[in-house]
């Protein structure tokens, strides 16, 4: 099942990490920067000092590799971005806030670092171990921001209501309940409104709609069961449908030190982890953005590719190429699992499990697809 044109269209997808200084989010995008932190031999790309292309692990692409024998192998992708550490005042553009905020508009998620860990040799900028609080104060920016950028498309709004415009009235309505939310302090992403009425808030990008993990940096003995701070943030975001990690960056720092795949491995083993942090905040990235995964499977190469779950046939081969959606026919579509268990394209045409599907047809994650299109 090999990809039909060399020629293809990336759907990289950014997730900033934020964080209060010396919370431990630097460390942890460094660790994320060392291709050996997360996977033995897929590559890492460093595009600016504080943005990089993050290989998402994926067990089912190693295997589909065993099977096929591929002349390469080619993960899919998140980027991260390390982004400004953020004050109090930042949005009113104090430190670095505007370019904080303005790097937080374009990424799709937001992975919020905190600290959970008690240290004297790593001074807190507040001069206290306080998740909440700490919490709170970038919430708090966040939604100050966003409660400008309401009241300024408010104020465009009411001047187009002169010339007698009913979408400008139903907009100032679903502005005014966003402006509401936000003042009582509560984010964006929260506010109960029908999915067409957010199309008057989509040209304004607020921060706090954008999908939202929490990471609790956290002391080498809390990482398997948590501490005191990680038990607060946890009754804190309760409400939210968030996720919370906890990971200790320490010990990934350690880990990306290791040369070894298999150093690596039994290091994990000693401390009773099964993955690293890395890997763990990579996959949970991954699902923060809505995503899944199809491949792609041929002797030049063994591909994963990402798209946004509910995806039909036609927009899943866009992704290779606009010219596989303009000119779509059909896809042959094998399930990971029967690929797996018959162990070759052949052997599941022959067992009836290689389907053929229209533009109708809604992509599974882990798919093996192959593309029929005429332009």
């Amino acid at each position: 099942m090999e990809r039909p044109s060399e020629t293809e269209k990336k759907a990289i997808m950014k997730c900033g990490i934020v964080g209060l200084p010396n919370v431990g989010k630097s460390t942890l995008f460094n660790c994320l920067s060392n291709a050996k932190a997360q996977a033995a031999n897929f590559p890492f790309c460093t595009i600016e000092p504080n943005l990089g292309v993050i290989t998402v692990p994926d067990e089912r692409l190693n295997k589909l590799e065993d099977l096929v024998k591929p002349q390469r192998v080619q993960p899919t992708t998140v980027e991260i971005v390390d982004i400004a550490g953020l004050v109090k005042g930042a949005s009113k553009g104090e430190g670095l806030g505007n370019q904080f905020l303005s790097n937080i508009r374009e990424c799709d998620a937001i992975i919020h670092v905190i600290r959970c860990f008690d240290d004297p040799n790593v001074v807190h900028v507040d001069g206290s171990v306080n998740p909440v609080r700490d919490k709170e104060v970038i919430d708090t920016e966040l939604q100050l921001k966003d409660l400008d950028s309401v009241d300024k498309k408010i104020q465009r709004l009411e001047r187009v209501i002169k010339s007698g415009d009913k979408d400008a009235v139903k907009g100032i309505e679903v502005l005014k309940k966003y402006k509401a939310h936000l003042e009582s302090g509560k984010p964006a992403r929260s506010v109960q409104v029908d999915e067409k009425d957010q199309e008057f808030i989509a040209d304004i990008f607020l921060l706090t709609a954008k999908p939202v993990m929490y990471v609790c940096n956290v002391d080498e003995k809390s990482v398997l069961t948590g501490n005191k701070y990680v038990d607060e943030l946890k009754a804190l975001v309760k409400d939210e449908k968030a996720e919370v990690l906890i990971i200790a960056a320490a010990i990934e720092a350690d880990i990306a030190m290791l040369d070894s795949f298999d150093d690596r491995e039994a290091f994990l083993h000693d401390i009773g982890l099964t993955e690293s942090g890395v890997t763990k905040l990579i996959k949970a990235a991954y699902r923060l953005l809505d995503l899944s995964t199809y491949f792609t499977a041929g002797e030049k190469e063994v591909r994963a590719w990402t798209i946004h779950q509910g995806m039909t046939a036609p927009q899943a081969a866009g992704v290779i190429h606009t010219d596989f959606e303009k000119g779509f026919i059909k896809a042959e579509v094998i399930s990971y699992n029967d690929f797996i268990a018959y162990g070759s394209e052949t052997a599941c045409r022959d067992a009836g499990k290689l389907n053929i599907e229209g533009k109708e047809y809604v992509v599974h994650d882990g798919d093996v697809m192959h593309f029929r299109f005429n332009v």
